[in-house]
């Protein structure tokens, strides 16, 4: 413990916290907006659904990734994570959640403008996306396979 010293655990447990909330919201999202294609465009039920993905988004998901990154950044450079090889592989798919994370807040756009380009049963499969990614980044970090 070079820089953090006794606050550590602290930033540990922080980023713990962080990446939870940041993954909920990343579950969430695509559920929304399931429902959400359900709706007319320009209905009161579409203007609902667009209000709670923005707060969704507003709320939870950009803070929540904000820190993590944060927190995340500041481990990695407490404990030197540029050597080891398990860190490479959580760093590509932190950044392929931070990438969906992006196309989940594009998306969410666009179907507040109206447009529905893709299917609920594509929706529903980008939806298991954060548990892969999360499922390799726990083995990353726990068992450390290199």
């Amino acid at each position: 413990m070079a820089y953090l010293g006794a606050a550590y655990l602290w930033v540990k447990a922080a980023h713990v916290i962080f990446v939870i909330f940041l993954m909920a919201g990343l579950f969430m999202m695509p559920r929304f907006f399931v429902y959400h294609q359900e709706s007319a465009p320009g209905s009161d039920e579409d203007r609902k659904w667009i209000d709670r993905e923005k707060r969704l988004l507003k709320i939870i998901l950009n803070p929540s990734l904000v820190l993590t990154w944060i927190f995340g950044l500041m481990l990695m450079v407490e404990i030197g994570a540029w050597s080891f090889g398990w860190f490479h592989l959580k760093l590509l798919f932190v950044l392929g959640l931070s990438a969906y994370h992006g196309w989940i807040a594009g998306y969410a756009r666009k179907l507040a403008k109206g447009q529905r380009t893709l299917t609920d049963r594509q929706l529903r499969l980008f939806n298991e996306v954060p548990g892969i990614a999360a499922a390799v980044i726990v083995i990353a970090v726990i068992v450390k396979p290199f």
